[in-house]
């Protein structure tokens, strides 16, 4: 197995950042998920609600990012600064000091339409994992719950094999891709090597609505994959409801991740997560 690509979203459900190399940290690869739009009670926005999210392109560049959007330009922003205003930001059950990048304000809510804001997450205030799954404690910015996802090239194809229209890996957004020959192998894979790397995956992911949106164009025009994927893999596991599609990964050695490396499966699971027979 090997690693087959890489990506990053510097904010959070926007539009993906393809790289060759990423340095892992304890809380996820460098540059992934540190900006993050609110509304202005501080709740994150997604594509769950606001499917034009992938159509926001951020590119890094030194202590900072350049935003576009269709029709609305480009826009460069610095990192806020340690005198930047602070939001209460909200990701699920979890509100964390954030800095507000006041120059973003006027450009997001004029091209949606509605009062917008964008924050950054500071190391600092990385959010704490939930203990259920990583007992050892972790971190994570603004993802929705885990520093990495981890999906697998050959259960995509096993995925698709049951589809009209064969899915692109982009609808997972996916942070670490492995190319495997093993559909599904992923259930059983506990702990993972990439060069110096260590990964423990600790729990499979959920899968929702954004999966039926196109990353290119922000349509939703099917209930694909999901809609399969609620048929062939469903969860079995009480502790986790719902249709599965990756594993979210903890670091348990983290380092630099480059396209090409090898991956070596460390130790597996006594028995793959149960999945309920197809329907």
């Amino acid at each position: 197995m090997r690693v087959a690509s890489l990506h990053l979203y510097p904010v959070k459900s926007g539009r993906v950042v393809d790289v060759e190399e990423a340095a892992l940290r304890p809380a996820g690869f460098a540059e992934d998920r540190r900006w993050m739009i609110v509304d202005e009670a501080g709740r994150f926005l997604t594509q769950r609600e606001e499917p034009r999210l992938a159509l926001l392109a951020a590119t890094l560049r030194p202590n900072g990012l350049t935003l576009s959007a269709p029709g609305a330009g480009t826009l460069a922003l610095d990192v806020p600064g340690e005198d930047a205003p602070i939001v209460m930001a909200t990701v699920w059950k979890d509100t964390v000091p954030a800095r507000l990048a006041e120059a973003a304000s006027g450009w997001l809510s004029g091209w949606f339409g509605r009062s917008l804001r964008l924050v950054w997450m500071p190391e600092r205030a990385n959010r704490r994992l939930p203990a259920t799954w990583v007992p050892w404690g972790g971190e994570v910015g603004f993802a929705d719950g885990y520093p990495i996802l981890i999906v697998n090239t050959a259960s995509l194809a096993d995925l698709n094999r049951r589809l009209a229209h064969p899915a692109p890996m982009a609808r997972f957004r996916p942070s670490l891709v492995i190319e495997s020959d093993e559909p599904w192998g992923e259930d059983s894979w506990l702990t993972l090597r990439i060069g110096a790397v260590e990964l423990e995956l600790v729990k499979p992911c959920t899968r929702c609505i954004i999966t039926t949106t196109d990353q290119e164009t922000a349509e939703r025009s099917s209930q694909e994959p999901l809609r399969t994927l609620q048929r062939c893999r469903r969860s079995a596991d009480a502790r986790v409801s719902g249709a599965l599609f990756g594993w979210n990964a903890v670091p348990r050695v983290p380092g630099p991740v480059r396209v090409g490396d090898p991956v070596e499966v460390l130790e597996r699971r006594a028995e793959p997560w149960p999945i309920r027979p197809a329907v």
